[in-house]
């Protein structure tokens, strides 16, 4: 016989809603994601009116990492100069090579955490703009003197 509650032919669905409700729903839940969505775009990236932070209000591993970038290092890791794919697209779009990332240590860490800068523009030691992110490229804030 089958469940009381999908019934063919019934009126009610799940937990006592029409179809016509339940699609309404779906509609509007959908619409919520898209709208989710559409709000991480690289138009909305930070630089483009959205979060920054002061050179000033790094921390003071961040300083310095930002005056090697500027010297052109030494810096303390391989990785540290190597070309960022901004694959999460957080970043405003550049071709592939323009941004570069850098290590921000963490005290108390033995590796090399989740703090980085990246860096876009043609020389690598005079970059045309610096992102920091705290939480391993989860968000950016850009740079500003």
């Amino acid at each position: 016989m089958g469940h009381p509650r999908f019934r063919a032919g019934s009126a009610r669905s799940w937990y006592g809603l029409s179809w016509r409700q339940w699609l309404s729903g779906l509609t509007l839940l959908l619409a919520l994601v898209g709208a989710g969505l559409q709000a991480r775009s690289p138009q909305e990236a930070p630089g483009i009116g959205q979060a920054t932070v002061a050179l000033r209000e790094l921390p003071p591993q961040g300083q310095a990492v930002m005056g090697l970038i500027r010297q052109g290092g030494p810096f303390r890791y391989d990785k540290d100069g190597t070309v960022f794919g901004n694959r999460e697209r957080l970043l405003p779009r550049a071709q592939r090579g323009y941004y570069r990332e850098y290590t921000v240590d963490t005290p108390g860490l033995r590796h090399r955490g989740a703090r980085r800068i990246v860096c876009g523009g043609e020389v690598p030691s005079r970059p045309e703009a610096c992102y920091y992110t705290e939480d391993h490229y989860a968000s950016f804030r850009l740079i500003v003197q």
